[in-house]
């Protein structure tokens, strides 16, 4: 069989909003084949199939709904996830 799965990540270094990155990658059978990136602010394809999709989504909704999921997704949990290192550090 083959395996698609879907990866998000919040990156940051500091407690700084603006340093926070929010990602959202599709791999197909290990593969990364698009990729979304908060600091790019649109799609990226990485294969001949990935571009297809990247280009399709950056001129639809789907740029537009994840241009927010830096303040919905990683915001509100960046203060948790500090306050878990410095107890633990």
């Amino acid at each position: 069989g083959f395996l698609y799965y879907v990866v998000t990540s919040c990156e940051f270094n500091s407690s700084k909003l603006n340093d926070i990155e929010f990602t959202e990658s599709y791999y197909y059978n290990k593969l990364e084949i698009v990729r979304f990136s908060s600091s790019v602010g649109k799609y990226v394809g990485y294969t001949e199939f990935g571009i297809r999709n990247a280009e399709s989504w950056n001129n639809g909704p789907e740029v537009i709904t994840r241009g927010g999921e830096k303040e919905r997704y990683c915001f509100p949990n960046v203060g948790i996830d500090v306050e878990s290192a410095l107890t633990k550090s």
